[in-house]
């Protein structure tokens, strides 16, 4: 399960909707989207509780071996965003519990003096056991016990902990991504155990660990998870806490990896829970945020490329731009089509600082800071929107003949399975080791980048996108009234700078293999 937040609570006698979907089948697993809602019958309200999502791996019943899925086909626009990001989604779950370990070894949660602290609570005074017997309505029809039914179990023994910490009624806020371990069945005794990890100022984490075990045999760990409690006053705003003083050795721990989680979710909700527009442009990048930063930057290219109303502006010798308008944003897509194959213009377009070399509106560009293989950090110069530059004679720049610069973290993904394009997308981060430069004018990507489909006959279609930022719509304003060529001209530069690169390289396959051969020869 995917972290769990309940924006609302949901009361005796109203009624609970619960819509489950599957968004994308991979080989073996699949993603299922989850929504919980409210309805309150005399009042005639309606209200959104929850979102999750779930991931299940399907195995036979008799042999336990897995089953090879039949993939997912989308139809509508919102089932293929939620198709496209799945994959996103699923690398985040293969990242999460590496991401946990590196904040705590980083060194940078800082050691709490729990001595000056008042108010402090002892660890052990909120420790809570509870034994449960499987019978067969907790099971599901392969004679598991339900997932959902060991999380009630564990919210019980969470609550009651949460409980003796803050003498109070808790409401449950939040359960973080957990892993279901293994599948207890009936018979089985569930052995339940919880503790409060850390106490914040307005919210408490408890970790809950269950067991299951037969009369004879060892416990088997099924499952841990962390839930986040908060008390609400009379007003429904959050209570200042008592703090945690945790127990020697496992307590530190877990008490600072209870920090490391919280950071987590603030960085989530900061980058990946709001919208585009309610957060700044420029996030601050750092490597503990890095696997957010290219989750959010990949799912926004998908989900612009994913929209269905884009409107066709010009064409000019099989180069067509459209445009996107959404409320107060303005969106832009150029698509050409190419005789390189998709997967070689990937990796020619995957690599920035190629696009010195066909357009124009890259002046520069400078590789920072390679990430790891699908992400990396770039500085970007742009001429001046002025007269005599790339742009209208009448368009002005923020700064008159100023250049812009931009930093770019660029996420490349290949296809996740049959159908899916090549994903190239950048948006604007900042570095605190590059800052603002006296003489340029730091500009903001939003969402941009390219996407590339194989087509038939070893072709691809290739669709460039981006969000029109203050900054960037000089650059292509002046191509949406008719005054200019500059894009048309960019990707056709764009289109023969691909076969070039795509003939060297070919080129020289073929010089290695002759020279290889010859060397052969002479051996024999």
């Amino acid at each position: 399960m995917d972290d769990i937040d309940f924006e609302h609570t949901i009361s005796v006698g109203q009624v609970v909707n619960i819509k489950a979907k599957v968004n994308r089948a991979f080989n073996t697993s699949m993603e299922v989207g989850i929504q919980v809602s409210c309805e309150d019958l005399f009042s005639d309200r309606h209200w959104r509780v929850c979102h999750a999502f779930a991931t299940f791996v399907t195995q036979r019943t008799n042999t336990r071996e897995k089953v090879t899925l039949k993939p997912i086909v989308p139809h509508t626009q919102k089932e293929q965003v939620e198709y496209s990001v799945a994959a996103e989604r699923r690398r985040v779950r293969t990242h999460h519990d590496d991401i946990i370990k590196d904040l705590v070894s980083y060194g940078s949660i800082q050691q709490s003096d729990h001595s000056a602290v008042d108010n402090v609570v002892a660890a052990e005074k909120t420790k809570v056991e509870s034994l449960e017997l499987v019978l067969p309505p907790h099971t599901n029809h392969q004679v598991n016990t339900f997932g959902g039914q060991i999380m009630a179990w564990m919210v019980n023994v969470a609550t009651i902990a949460a409980s003796r910490l803050c003498q109070a009624h808790p409401t449950l806020r939040t359960i973080d991504m957990f892993t279901f371990r293994g599948p207890s069945q009936i018979g089985d005794r569930v052995l339940l155990r919880a503790i409060v990890n850390n106490a914040f100022k307005n919210s408490i984490e408890v970790g809950v660990r269950a067991e299951a075990y037969q009369e004879e045999g060892p416990n088997r760990h099924i499952n841990s998870a962390f839930m986040i409690f908060e008390v609400l006053d009379k007003h429904g705003k959050p209570c200042t806490l008592p703090r945690i003083r945790p127990e020697p050795l496992e307590g530190e721990r877990r008490f600072q990896e209870a920090i490391a989680r919280k950071k987590i979710r603030l960085d989530r909700k900061y980058i990946i829970s709001h919208k585009q527009g309610e957060i700044p442009l420029s996030v601050p990048w750092d490597p503990r945020n890095q696997v957010y930063l290219s989750y959010n930057n990949v799912s926004a290219l998908k989900m612009l490329a994913a929209k269905k109303n884009w409107r066709l502006n010009s064409e000019k010798n099989e180069v067509r731009l459209y445009t996107l308008e959404e409320k107060s944003m303005l969106s832009f897509r150029v698509e050409v089509e190419s005789d390189v194959p998709a997967h070689r213009a990937f990796h020619i377009l995957a690599e920035l600082s190629n696009r010195q070399h066909w357009d124009p509106h890259y002046q520069k560009c400078e590789l920072i800071h390679r990430v790891d293989d699908e992400d990396s950090l770039y500085r970007v110069v742009a001429p001046s929107v002025s007269k005599g530059g790339v742009g209208s004679p009448t368009s002005a720049s923020p700064g008159e003949g100023i250049l812009q610069d931009f930093i770019l973290l660029a996420s490349q993904r290949k296809p996740c399975g049959s159908g899916d394009p090549y994903i190239i997308a950048v948006r604007s981060v900042s570095l605190p080791t590059y800052p603002p430069i006296e003489g340029y004018n730091r500009g903001e990507v939003l969402c941009g980048g390219f996407t590339i489909l194989e087509t038939k006959n070893n072709m691809s279609l290739i669709c460039y996108y981006i969000q029109a930022t203050p900054e960037v719509l000089p650059y292509i304003s002046t191509d949406i009234a008719g005054l200019s060529s500059s894009f048309y001209n960019a990707f056709c530069a764009c289109r023969k700078y691909m076969i070039s690169k795509t003939l060297q390289s070919t080129s020289k396959e073929h010089t290695d293999q002759y020279q290889a051969t010859n060397t052969d020869s002479t051996q024999l």
